[in-house]
C-alpha cells in the first residue's frame, strides 16, 4: 500500500467524517449523517490497520503487534465507555451523553 493511497483514504474518511457532521444537523438527514459517520470510521480504522501491517511487513518495526493491541485496546476501552454512558443515560440528558463523548473523542 503506497502512502498516496493511504493519504487519499485518509482523505476520504475526513470528507465522510465532514458529511456525517453536516447530515447530523437536521433530524430528516441524521440516518445519513450517521451512515457518513460509520463509513469514515470503518475507512480510517482498516487504513490504519493496513499501514500497521506495511510497517510490519518493511521490517521498520519489528514488534508491529504493539500496534495491533493499541488499536484493539481502543476500540475494547472506547467501545466499552460509549457503550456504558449509552445505556446509563436516559433520553432527557441526551446532550450530557453527546457531550461526553464528544470529550471521548477529544481525548483519542
Amino acid at each position: 500500500m503506497s502512502m498516496n493511497l493511504v493519504t487519499l483514504l485518509y482523505l476520504i474518511a475526513s470528507i465522510c467524517f465532514i458529511q456525517a457532521l453536516k447530515g447530523l444537523s437536521h433530524p430528516a438527514t441524521a440516518r445519513r449523517g450517521n451512515s457518513f459517520g460509520i463509513a469514515g470510521m470503518v475507512i480510517a480504522v482498516l487504513t490504519t490497520l493496513a499501514l500497521i501491517v506495511k510497517i510490519k511487513g518493511e521490517g521498520s518495526n519489528p514488534s508491529g503487534d504493539i500496534g495491533y493491541l493499541l488499536v484493539a485496546g481502543g476500540v475494547i476501552v472506547g467501545g466499552g465507555i460509549g457503550a456504558y454512558l449509552a445505556r446509563s443515560v436516559e433520553m432527557t440528558k441526551m446532550p450530557e451523553l453527546v457531550a461526553a463523548m464528544h470529550s471521548l473523542i477529544g481525548l483519542a
